[in-house]
């Protein structure tokens, strides 16, 4: 492994825009949102430069690193704060500036009438770096700190209009629900210092073949706990549909195309830890494909055209980290399939806050209706994302998905049944609620108040939706062609051997288009020829008043752990004021009593004193005469 000395700019140039943005408060207001554009540009460009040079290299060599500093040196627990770029994190380095600085182009415009742009822009720059440095750092510990930023960040952003209760407190909801997570990686830190004496990735690598299973499997867990809760997987999932309280960038950066893919980063990184641990490995593949389904059922429900994306953010990272539990086989398709959802879903967040800034914020599809008149561009970007997250080739998500589906059938045995089938009855589900999200807004009569006036965004808008479009038809055909990105990986997983072929490419693909028709059809017939009433009907199934509900999670929530840990702190504080205070309170009482007691003999008195001198004396004689006798 080389050395580099520039990967810190990677970092560097966007924190630096953060710093100057808060620090130069208002008098950065005219032009804060243009350096920090600038800057995350800057950050693309230095990654685009690392992948040319890494391209000149031999895939044994292509691995770089930066020690910055000594950071911990305490007996034999020594970290140093450095870097490590490979081919791993040369794909979310690009996909983390390369996509975010499109949507720092396209906030110019959104956030151009917000008092507090400069501010949503240096947050912007701050979330950029911490992720960076999540995706960038060389061991579990350098990890962490960006991981820490990366929730600030997030909290910082989904609560920028914090004015409104409800969107505070959806910030503090994905804050807090981030934390359950964080400490399960902090824990997931101490198994790997106390089995194997390091936390770096290379270290634990090495280790992983000496270190008992129990402890790797461990360390796993705790790394899925972690990954779930950054994710929003199963069962930490309930924060990511209120996140979409922030501004609609924010949807497209952080629950989109970056944040919400750390945990699956993880994860592959991880590599070494769940291939030597098969239980921790097996319920990366339950969680992955329980959300996979929770989030597919809770989409088809969603009347907000954020919250459905977001349901489907939940359904399509299931789709990863489902991939990425099937071990040495599934590590390439979880990435290719997170970098091609990159494209299509940040670009349909996108579209989303096109149609909500030429519908005056209105997210209801109910309210909405044939807006491809009103909003050609838009329309014609989202359909491309749409086409792409169905799978329907050539576009982006029947490379990727298509993949996953056939890892999942070739796992082999009822194994391989039962996630191959959850799969492509996801893949069916998916169709349906995105149909339903196109129909809703697109097409049919308008449904509009007469206060609304649709209209196309900016050029400022349009453009970055147009490239990541572009993304959203091509990027699959390129990352797969003669297994591009299976071969870029391979030297990361260069231990892992070929996969059995149960099934050929060409009936998964059959299999999952079928299911994507039918999804499609049944879409087509509820919402295209019937009318679309203004207001959700009353008059439902059970399970769609329960998807309305993200399938009661919230409320399980509440009543496992709310109610039970608001139980316990209630006991907690009686026993404390009844043990512990009333005891310090009783050592008080006892001497308060004593002195107001002996204080009754101190009344001023001569005669008392003079009684007391013989009551004393005679006792005195009287001790003495025993004591003589």
């Amino acid at each position: 492994m080389s050395t580099s000395n520039s990967l810190v700019y990677l970092i560097a140039l966007p924190l630096a825009g953060a710093a100057l943005l808060l620090l130069g408060r208002r008098r950065t207001d005219k032009w804060g949102h243009l350096l920090a554009t600038a800057l995350s540009a800057s950050s693309f460009g230095v990654g685009l430069y690392q992948l040319s040079l890494m391209l000149g290299r031999s895939d044994e060599a292509r691995p770089i690193s930066q020690k910055l500093f000594e950071w911990i040196h305490v007996g034999n627990f020594n970290v140093d704060a450095g870097l490590l770029l490979d081919q791993l994190s040369i794909c979310f380095v690009l996909l983390i500036t390369g996509v975010g600085t499109l949507i720092h182009i396209y906030s110019i415009s959104y956030m151009s009438h917000d008092h507090d742009r400069r501010r949503f822009f240096a947050y912007l720059n701050l979330f950029i770096a911490a992720m960076l440095l999540l995706v960038l750092g060389n061991s579990y510990l350098n990890l962490y700190v960006g991981w820490e930023g990366v929730g600030l960040a997030s909290y910082l952003l989904i609560g920028f209009w914090n004015q409104k209760p409800a969107y505070a407190t959806a910030s503090k909801k994905a804050f807090v629900m981030n934390r359950v997570g964080d400490m399960g990686l902090s824990f997931a830190i101490m198994i790997a210092f106390a089995t194997m004496g390091t936390v770096s990735f290379s270290g634990v690598a090495e280790q992983a073949h000496h270190t008992s299973e129990a402890a790797l499997t461990g360390m796993g867990i705790m790394l899925l706990v972690a990954a779930a809760g950054k994710s929003a997987q199963f069962p930490l999932q309930a924060w990511l549909g209120d996140a979409m309280a922030g501004p609609t960038p924010v949807s497209a950066l952080i629950h989109a195309a970056t944040m919400v893919t750390a945990g699956v980063y993880l994860i592959t990184r991880s590599n070494f830890v769940f291939d030597a641990a098969p239980t921790a490995q097996l319920l990366v593949v339950i969680v992955g494909a329980i959300t996979l389904m929770f989030g597919a059922l809770i989409g088809t429900a969603k009347d907000d055209i954020k919250k459905a994306l977001a349901a489907s953010t939940m359904s399509q990272i299931g789709y990863m980290i489902l991939a990425a539990g099937l071990g040495p086989v599934g590590y390439a398709f979880a990435i290719m399939h997170l970098l091609t959802h990159g494209f299509f879903k940040a670009g349909m967040f996108l579209g989303a806050g096109s149609v909500m800034h030429g519908m005056n914020d209105e997210v209801n599809m109910r309210k909405y209706g044939a807006l491809r008149k009103f909003m050609p561009i838009t329309f014609a970007t989202f359909g491309l994302g749409y086409l792409a997250i169905l799978g329907v080739p050539p576009f982006a998500g029947f490379y990727s998905k298509d993949m996953i589906i056939e890892t999942a059938f070739n796992a082999g045995g009822v194994k391989g049944i039962i996630l191959g089938s959850v799969t492509l009855l996801g893949a069916g589900i998916t169709a349906f609620y995105m149909t339903r999200v196109m129909i809703l807004t697109f097409t049919g009569t308008k449904r509009w108040d007469d206060e609304a006036h649709p209209h196309e965004s900016p050029w400022l808008m349009w453009l970055p939706m147009a490239i990541l479009a572009i993304g959203s038809v091509a990027s699959g055909f390129l990352l797969s062609r003669g297994d591009a990105l299976v071969n870029w990986l391979h030297p990361l997983f260069a231990h892992h051997g070929e996969h059995e072929e149960l099934l050929k490419p060409i009936v998964v693909s059959g299999l999952a288009l079928t299911m994507v028709a039918i999804g499609v059809a049944i879409a087509f017939a509820k919402y295209s020829r019937q009318e679309v009433a203004h207001v959700a009907p009353e008059n439902v199934s059970v399970f769609t008043k329960i998807a309305r509900q993200d399938l009661m999670q919230d409320r399980f929530n509440e009543a496992v752990f709310m109610r039970p840990g608001q139980a316990l702190t209630a006991t907690l504080v009686a026993t404390d004021e009844a043990v512990i205070d009333g005891a310090v309170r009783g050592v008080g009482t006892i001497a308060l009593g004593s002195g107001s007691a002996l204080r009754g003999l101190q009344n001023g008195f001569v005669r008392s004193y003079a009684a007391l001198i013989l009551i004393g004396a005679v006792a005195l004689v009287a001790a003495i005469w025993v004591v003589v006798q």
